[in-house]
């Protein structure tokens, strides 16, 4: 019998050849993207709706949305409220800008040592200074509560300055010890 002469695209085996294969694959590529919807169907115009569930785009457009910036106080009070951290973050507040609350002479005689459960104690430099704090109480308050917000000082406790004291080292001898050098 007669043999037809093999094309060169064809390998001896009768099947197409790799470069072929590719040609047919990038062909089909083409046609999808020149009709996407399949063939005989009718593609949308380009800013009509499609069918079937909307998607958002990736921008937020021309109103305020949540994935806009967000300035990074707003960011930080959210975080404190949603975890309960309010208390605290007024007390540092309270503590951060004492001398900005109550004054820089009062900042430079009395300094905060505490505060829970609203009570605020203070430490005074001297007597005097400690009596002169539980007289300007009410003011104090006042002052806190107009630079802190309600509620986060409510009670003052003053101390006076703190005794020096006569232990050292890790072992002592509890009681009055020997007293010969103050008489």
């Amino acid at each position: 019998m007669f043999d037809a002469p093999q094309s060169p695209s064809q390998t001896p085996s009768g099947g197409p050849k790799g470069a072929d294969i590719a040609r047919a694959a990038l062909e089909a590529a083409r046609a999808a993207q020149r009709n996407p919807t399949g063939p005989g169907e009718v593609r949308n115009k380009p800013g009509a709706p499609r069918g079937g569930p909307r998607r958002r785009r990736g921008w937020s457009g021309a109103r305020p949305d949540d994935r806009d910036p967000q300035p990074l106080g707003r960011l930080a009070s959210r975080l404190v409220a949603d975890r309960g951290w309010v208390d605290r973050v007024s007390a540092g507040v309270v503590f951060a800008r004492w001398a900005q609350l109550v004054g820089a002479d009062l900042a430079e005689h009395a300094e905060p040592v505490s505060l829970k459960d609203g009570e605020l104690t203070l430490r005074a430099s001297s007597t005097a200074w400690a009596t002169q704090l539980r007289l300007l109480q009410r003011q104090l308050i006042a002052r806190i509560t107009a630079g802190v917000g309600p509620g986060v000082v409510t009670r003052l406790r003053v101390q006076g300055p703190a005794a020096p004291s006569w232990v050292h080292g890790p072992r002592h001898v509890r009681g009055r010890g020997p007293r010969d050098t103050y008489g």
